[in-house]
């Protein structure tokens, strides 16, 4: 999981979630917000990031900053994932399979914003356990970073990639 420069990229961005919390002080309530955002560039870089503020657009323009400042590069193969892998992030757990081209991405909430910013067409997605959005995007990037090609598979462990691709 090697961190990108997000200076290098052309980078789009995603509002997923806006949470309010409310503070009950002399006067009435006290509101803060938290935004979630994520960002990515279409083309296998992908981030997210946090940000709390008292106004709605102060936490969304931190949680871009920190996005940008959170950036992964994802393995990608013809549009969809090189293989099926489990994404855990705390209670939440994303499984993301690849899927053959014209079946689109078949995910919802913030994991179809995770993977149309990363870049992937072709995709099935399934979520366990928790449904928490800020767990779910760290879950659905946790897995996609730790997507490996067939190539660094073999060149890792020393072996031919037939060896690799047949078993």
């Amino acid at each position: 999981m090697s961190k990108i420069k997000a200076s290098d990229l052309v980078l789009q961005d995603k509002l997923v979630y806006v949470g309010r919390t409310a503070k009950v002080v002399k006067g009435g309530r006290r509101f803060n917000f938290s935004a979630i955002v994520v960002v990515g560039d279409g083309n296998g870089h992908v981030g997210h990031g946090l940000g709390k503020a008292s106004e709605v657009m102060d936490a969304v323009n931190k949680a871009t900053e920190a996005a940008k400042r959170n950036i992964y590069h994802v393995t990608l193969q013809n549009g969809t994932l090189p293989h099926e892998v489990l994404g855990r992030y705390g209670a939440a757990k994303v499984l993301l399979r690849p899927a053959t081209a014209g079946t689109g991405v078949i995910a919802a909430g913030a994991v179809r914003a995770v993977l149309e910013l990363c870049g992937v067409q072709n995709v099935l997605t399934k979520s366990l356990g928790s449904s928490n959005p800020h767990n779910t995007v760290k879950a659905a990037i946790k897995g996609l970073a730790s997507l490996e090609n067939a190539s660094s598979v073999a060149e890792r462990r020393g072996i031919s990639i037939e060896k690799v691709i047949n078993g």
